[in-house]
């Protein structure tokens, strides 16, 4: 009988099975038009958690026989309502709280929380730092486990390539400079064979649509480590040392760079830059402008990777005060008019509310710079195992998109990369 066919019969949707359980009735034997079910409980439908192989058994009625069924009040059965969990012993008995808004309702599960999630990150928002030195062999930097100095024909490449596997597709390059070629006017920073505008066409020769940032700066040429031209009292020179980053950001937009990234802090070197390359017919590269770019002390490691440390003195006469926040607001005036792209703030969790401040006072994209002190804590975090330094790092890109960051400078783009492709480490 058809019926006892379908009595008990288990079946699978997906990986969840269901077991449909049919009371036998004469009435299912009666006419399809003038079908009548039992007014008790027809049909008991039960999901588990259970494999099974056998297909879904239907019981082979229209839909206007399901729809009949149910208006006649013989609406197949699910498993009853879970009871409300028990609270553990000794849990104290009280009133409801009269409280119309819960926010707890909008994060009480993941799917939820995924929901209504602000913030997003994905690979595209990174930009990758990597160091360059002529040698061939990879040389790792003490101060920044898991960083190198890569040689240029060969570690650079493959590490773009790995970067690219999980959608990093954007790269700032710095270079590690022999000291024979450093001079007090850095001179090097606009040899169009030098280390990095060769690093340039080879990575545009294998990769056309890599996005490279480049560094507009002295320090790694200079003899003196400063970003500037040092005058013999110790004072760095402005518009002398604007003039040579001028010629290098020329040099580097001819080599294939599509962003030249002034970080020297140089007054007027933005509209300077901009008119060097219109000169020039680069009116398509772009510049990032280090905007508010602060004396920190969260870069140390990071002058151990370039060998860049100032040979006298500290940066603090070009370089802004941590102390200072609505300064920031007087560099964002001078970048915006003087036609920067990118306005980027460095270093970067130490200075959200910078991030915020330009932000909300500029229609401009906004780049944070989570740099070498930032990313060495957390891997020295991690090691000594006070932290989770997969979820930290995640966690500290996450907070540098929230405080209004578009793209984030930042060594873990790799790590974080794989992380957001669900690969592991």
């Amino acid at each position: 009988m058809a019926s006892a066919a379908m009595l008990n019969s288990p079946c699978n949707v997906g990986a969840v099975k269901f077991e449909v359980k049919v009371k036998p009735s004469p009435n299912l034997l009666s006419a399809r038009t003038s079908i009548r079910l039992n007014r008790r409980r027809v049909l008991t439908i039960r999901a588990s958690n259970e494999s099974g192989s056998e297909p879904l058994r239907k019981m082979g009625l229209t839909d206007e026989e399901c729809e009949a069924a149910v208006v006649a009040g013989n609406a197949p059965e699910a498993p009853p309502v879970p009871p409300k969990p028990a609270a553990p012993s000794g849990t104290p008995i009280v009133s409801t709280l009269p409280i119309n808004r819960r926010p707890r309702r909008n994060r009480r599960s993941s799917a939820v929380r995924a929901a209504f999630q602000e913030t997003s990150i994905s690979p595209a928002n990174l930009v990758y730092p990597l160091f360059i030195h002529e040698g061939e062999e990879d040389t790792p930097i003490g101060a920044m486990p898991g960083c190198y100095r890569l040689g240029w024909r060969h570690g650079l490449v493959e590490e773009v390539a790995k970067a690219r596997d999980v959608g990093v597709n954007s790269i700032v390059l710095f270079p590690k400079v022999p000291d024979a070629l450093k001079t007090s006017t850095g001179d090097e920073a606009y040899n169009e064979n030098g280390l990095v505008p060769r690093a340039i066409r080879l990575l545009k020769d294998k990769y056309p649509d890599l996005v490279i940032y480049t560094d507009v700066a002295l320090d790694p040429y200079s003899s003196d480590g400063h970003d500037g031209i040092v005058r013999e009292d110790g004072v760095i020179m402005n518009d002398e040392t604007v003039h040579q980053l001028c010629k290098q950001a020329v040099a580097q937009a001819r080599a294939g760079a599509d962003v030249v990234s002034p970080s020297d802090m140089m007054d007027g070197r933005v509209g300077a830059i901009r008119t060097a390359l219109d000169a020039e017919g680069f009116q398509h590269v772009s510049i990032m402008s280090y905007t508010a770019k602060y004396a920190s002390s969260f870069y140390g490691p990071f002058r151990e990777a370039l060998d860049s440390n100032p040979r006298f003195g500290d940066k603090k006469t070009y370089q802004m005060n941590p102390a200072n926040y609505r300064e920031a607001l007087v560099e964002l005036q001078a970048d915006e008019s003087e036609g920067a792209d990118i306005l980027l703030v460095k270093p970067g969790l130490p200075y959200l509310d910078i991030i915020r401040l330009l932000r909300d006072k500029s229609p401009l994209p906004i780049a944070a710079y989570q740099v070498s002190g930032e990313y060495s804590m957390i891997k020295a975090g991690g090691v000594l195992k006070m932290i989770d330094e997969e979820r930290v790092m995640m966690e500290s890109l996450m907070c540098l998109r929230r405080a209004g960051a578009d793209i984030i400078l930042t060594y873990f783009a790799l790590q974080a990369g794989r992380c957001l492709c669900g690969e592991k480490r």
